[in-house]
């Protein structure tokens, strides 16, 4: 393939990932609208390593990116990108002890756990009135600042260059390439453009090919609460299976969420009070914390294709935009590999697996936006 100049839009782990890939080969530019990186989804993830969790592309992705973070971690200049955590999913009725069971026998790593074992591993969980529970020793915490910073330096090192405050405003086909304009009145040239923008994919893809991919930006709701008990460093995340709430230490106090995934417009979005005081009840009807105050809340935004697998490959109807969107409340485990399948896809249009080639295709979600 000849090398070519390629603007990214997005400077969150999606861009900078695929971005540090594609500067191998390409003269790559990336834009970000903020006045930092990471503002959004990347800086306001939970930050879990959790091979079992989403749809089935959506795993495979994460699987193959675990031995991408270890190599990583093996750098010179990269702290250890995951560390230990364990996950502890609990169940509260008998419809969700019944998945978890299923889970548990499809998964190599989750093993159910008798109530003495769970309140070895968290004491204030209210054991008395679980229905089930599973403990998975591989949930790992991972370094987000570390990693994007390793992408950012990379793609840097390979003579990539990024550039904040573009807020892309404009795009024309000019010739065989693309204008873009930024509300900065600066104009920029490509051949080719990548769609990295998150929650702002589809305003992107429209500004570009005239169509989305009719992705679901969704509010996750984080609070920090205070607890009157000490919070060990050691426990594990602790979760509802219905992803109704989870919780697990953070600098000695407690980080929770209530699971939600309200849709919402692209934004700065902020916590709802109303999210906050119902993951206090859910926490504080399942454990003896007996949570009163919080210190600080926050929100973030997971953006979703119909079907809850990324968007990545040439747009359906403009091959020269490349989308890369989509990665919904997984883009953090799963970025290693996926940046290295992006990277594929935008070189040869091709994937030796073609199963996961046709679950993340951009003309997959098209289809569903014509149903």
């Amino acid at each position: 393939m000849a090398r070519q100049r390629i603007l990214i839009i997005g400077g969150g782990m999606a861009g900078v990932s695929l971005g540090s890939e594609l500067a191998v080969d390409h003269d790559v530019v990336l834009l970000e609208a903020e006045s930092s990186l990471a503002v959004h989804s990347t800086g306001r993830s939970a930050a879990l390593f959790l091979a079992d969790y989403g749809p089935p592309p959506v795993r495979e992705l994460t699987r193959r990116s675990e031995p991408e973070f270890a190599r990583l971690s093996a750098l010179p200049d990269v702290p250890p990108l995951l560390t230990p955590r364990g996950g502890l999913f609990t169940t509260w009725d008998e419809p969700s002890a019944a998945a978890l069971t299923a889970a548990v026998a499809s998964s190599p790593s989750m093993v159910a756990v008798t109530a003495d074992r769970v309140r070895e591993l968290c004491p204030v969980l209210r054991t008395d009135e679980l229905a089930g529970c599973a403990f998975d020793a591989d949930v790992r915490d991972i370094d987000v600042a570390a990693l994007h910073g390793h992408y950012a330096g990379t793609l840097r090192r390979r003579g990539g260059r990024i550039t904040t405050g573009a807020r892309v405003v404009a795009a024309d086909r000019v010739g065989a390439g693309w204008e873009v304009r930024t509300a900065d009145g600066r104009t920029w040239h490509a051949d080719a453009l990548v769609n990295a923008a998150g929650a702002w994919g589809d305003q992107v893809a429209e500004l570009c090919a005239g169509v989305g991919h009719r992705l679901s930006p969704r509010r996750r709701t984080v609070a920090i609460a205070r607890s009157r008990v000490p919070i060990p460093a050691q426990w594990p995340v602790v979760a509802d299976f219905a992803e109704a709430w989870y919780f697990k230490p953070e600098s000695g106090a407690l980080l929770l969420s209530p699971g939600d995934e309200t849709e919402v417009p692209p934004g700065d979005v902020e916590s709802d009070p109303l999210d906050v005081a119902l993951v206090l009840e859910r926490v504080n009807a399942a454990t003896t914390l007996d949570l009163r105050s919080v210190r600080t809340s926050w929100a973030g935004l997971r953006t979703f294709a119909p079907d809850r697998a990324p968007v990545v490959g040439p747009h359906p109807e403009e091959p020269t935009l490349f989308s890369f969107v989509g990665q919904g409340g997984y883009g953090i485990q799963m970025a290693p590999a996926l940046a290295g399948v992006g990277a594929r896809l935008f070189r040869t249009g091709t994937l030796d697996d073609a199963v996961l080639a046709a679950a993340i295709d951009p003309g997959r979600a098209r289809t569903a936006l014509d149903r």
